[in-house]
Formats: C-alpha cells, structure tokens, sequence
C-alpha cells in the first residue's frame, strides 16, 4: 500500500536517495555512495510507472534518447539506430517484420507498447537489474499481459528484475521471489515455489491488518 516504503527504496537503489543506515552490496561487493551515475555504471535502470517517454518522438529516438550512437567522427549514426530498433521490437516486443516502423511517433502506442519500449531500451543498455515501478498501473487486462510477457522477457534474458507492484496477481506470476514490505521494513519474504498465491494473499491481510506475520 501508499506509505509501506517502495518509492523510498528504488530512489535508493537508483542513487537518488542516500539510506540513513544499513549497506547497499550489488554483485556481492559493498557500494559506497551510491549515486545516479554510478547505479547507471553499475548496470541499474528503471522503468518508471509514468514511462518517462517523450511522446511525440519516434521509437527509435525515444531507445537512444541521451545514448545516441556515434562514429568515431561525432556524428549520429541514424540509420543504425533506426535498425536496431527494428530488430528490438521483432526480438523483445513480438512484433513482426512487417509491421515495425522505428520512426513510428510513441503517442501511437498503447499502454503496454510504451512499457515494453522503456523496457527493451534497458535490455539494449546492457542493464543488469531492471527495476520496474508499478508497471501495469493504468494498463488493460491484454495490455497488462503483453507486459508481463517483457517482464519475463527479462529473465529470459539472463537479467534480473525488481517488480514492484500493489497487485500481488501480477508480481506472483512473474517472480521468483516476494518481498512484502510495511511501513519502510520488511514485514516478509517468501519464494514463490514455496508458497500458494492463496496463502501469500493472507499473509499479506495480516500484515495489512496487524503489521505483523506474527
């Protein structure tokens, strides 16, 4: 729910925020003043639930917004980027050959579209672990299941993700993993193979109810 902590610890994870206490270890190895630049090095991005797209740009210059491909000469190598978009969105978006147009204007995607351009942009980027922040939030049912196919186009990847989400149907369908939080603390934690959906929702009730699993 609002207030349990989740914006609070991607702004951590992302460096935008410096924790009051505790350690950050990524890969293993201790992080040290984590900031933006640095969880961008170290292979850290997000998927926002606003998008953060530029909606009347293309798909292709929305991919390499800020990341533009270059010659050792300076200049912008267009149609590079453009063919790479092409075979991102045959590769990770599941659209055919026929049907991709890079320099297609993002306004004209759906929902779910727009999320899986934020995501193979991360995925294109060499991102390591992708944090995604309530990425089905105002999403139709077929658009939210595009997007959680994405969602495990990451793991298929060999990538790592942190879903964040209020609907708990939709963060155990995808993960391997679930952390509940309550109020900034970890009020559990459970592998997915070990647990029915029906008895993380009544964990998640008492929590809710007590702020406790006790």
């Amino acid at each position: 729910d609002n207030g349990a902590g989740k914006s609070t610890l991607i702004k951590i994870i992302t460096g935008y925020h410096r924790p009051t206490s505790g350690e950050i270890f990524f890969n293993g190895e201790k992080v040290d003043r984590l900031t933006v630049p640095k969880a961008r090095a170290l292979g850290v991005e997000t998927v926002y639930q606003e998008r953060a797209l530029a909606e009347l740009q293309t798909v292709w210059r929305n991919i390499f917004l800020g990341r533009e491909l270059s010659n050792r000469f300076g200049f912008m190598q267009i149609n590079k980027m453009r063919r790479e978009t092409q075979r991102l969105m045959v590769d990770h978006m599941g659209f055919t050959s026929s049907a991709v147009d890079p320099s297609s204007v993002i306004k004209t995607f759906s929902g779910g579209e727009k999320q899986g351009v934020a995501i193979v942009r991360a995925l294109y980027f060499q991102a390591d672990l992708i944090v995604l922040d309530e990425p089905t939030m105002g999403l139709s049912l077929q658009e939210t299941r595009k997007l959680l196919d994405f969602v495990r186009g990451i793991k298929a990847a060999g990538k790592s993700a942190i879903f964040i989400d209020h609907n708990v149907f939709h963060v155990y369908s995808v993960t391997d993993r679930v952390v509940v939080l309550d109020r900034g603390t970890i009020a559990g934690e459970f592998l997915t193979k070990d647990i029915s959906l029906d008895d993380l929702m009544e964990k998640m009730y008492r929590v809710a109810q007590t702020g406790s699993l006790d």
